[in-house]
């Protein structure tokens, strides 16, 4: 059982998902509103968010924002925006998983399961490949002790191939491992973060020092030579 928020402006269903859920074995608080919500989950510290972006008072990529301020809270949105240029700037500005509308409770409880085994894995050690050091609890990162302002997703990015040193890869295998997204046609969201990660490190794609493209395969991170 887990202490899930639900935020959703729909009464219809809102009532059915707090059913449903509640009849797997779960406790279910709920909001309408954005403000609502947020007070809930600063204040009640609930297991796990399901939030809809179509809210009255606060776009709900807003809202995801604002939580990720505060909160490590995973976040699973429900919506019916089903596109990568919907869906990826809400993956980017955090949320751990989605699903689009039509869906059953049984389906929302599946997905919260496996985004539940996710957050509950131990962290990992400090990672570091030359210079870089990644430290996953703290989600920060250092480049030769200075510290590095990254978005989540650009951490999330970096922390990835960190963890696979000289390892090439493909920018189908970042979209699914760290966006969640299972299918192609994103690529270019892919490329847009890797150019700021470059920026960042304080190189770019025709001169690398850790961020080596491998052209027509993907990409990998190694320590300077």
């Amino acid at each position: 059982m887990a202490d899930i928020l639900l935020i959703e402006d729909d009464v219809t269903i809102r009532t059915a998902l707090s059913r449903g859920l509640g009849e797997l074995g779960h406790a279910v608080s709920s909001s309408p509103t954005a403000f609502e919500g947020l007070r809930l989950a600063v204040d009640d510290r609930p297991d796990l968010i399901v939030l809809d972006l179509g809210l009255s008072d606060l776009d709900g990529v807003e809202l995801l924002r604002m939580l990720r301020a505060v909160s490590r809270v995973p976040v699973i949105v429900a919506t019916a925006r089903d596109g990568d240029s919907e869906m990826v700037p809400v993956l980017d500005a955090g949320a751990d998983d989605y699903v689009v509308k039509p869906f059953s409770a049984a389906q929302l409880d599946a997905r919260i399961r496996a985004v539940l085994r996710r957050a509950g894995e131990p962290a990992p050690e400090q990672l570091q490949v030359g210079g870089l050091r990644i430290d996953p609890r703290a989600r920060s990162a250092t480049l030769d002790g200075a510290a590095l302002d990254l978005t989540p997703r650009e951490f999330d990015v970096l922390h990835y191939l960190a963890a696979r040193p000289g390892e090439v890869v493909t920018k189908r295998e970042l979209l699914t491992e760290v966006w969640r997204l299972p299918y192609g046609g994103a690529d270019k969201t892919v490329d847009v973060h890797l150019s700021w990660l470059r920026r960042k490190l304080g190189e770019t794609a025709s001169q690398p020092r850790y961020l080596h493209t491998v052209r027509g395969v993907g990409v990998k991170l190694v320590g300077p030579a």
